[in-house]
């Protein structure tokens, strides 16, 4: 049997741009994306906090330590500026390979702070 499970989390991200002329995406600082395992143009599902908005993307790097969660092509519509987001990744895992996982997951404060 296959499974589908979370891989990576980065919980309550603050939103700090939008850009609706960049190609679609989520830009995620570097560090954070690199702490959770996501991938540069891995599938990500992202829930927005304020206004119940959940879309399917993919993750662009963003400068290393500058905090930077944006919002790109039209997702720029599906939240603003200090919106807290939850993103997610998901792995196939065998039956073996589901008993031992354990996702990573990261909680940011308002400034994209690593809080726990």
């Amino acid at each position: 049997m296959i499974i589908c499970l979370l891989k990576s989390k980065i919980h309550r991200a603050a939103v700090t741009g939008a850009s609706v002329d960049y190609e679609g995406s989520l830009t995620i600082a570097a560090d954070l994306a690199e702490r959770v395992g996501l991938r540069p143009y891995e599938k990500i599902l992202v829930g927005n906090l304020a206004n119940g908005e959940r879309f399917e993307t993919y993750v662009i790097y963003g400068r290393s330590g500058s905090g930077a969660i944006e919002l790109n092509g039209a997702t720029a519509h599906l939240g603003k500026l200090g919106d807290r987001l939850t993103i997610m990744s998901f792995a196939w895992l065998d039956e073996k390979e589901s008993q031992r996982h354990k996702p990573a997951v990261i909680v940011l404060d308002e400034q994209n702070t690593i809080v726990k």
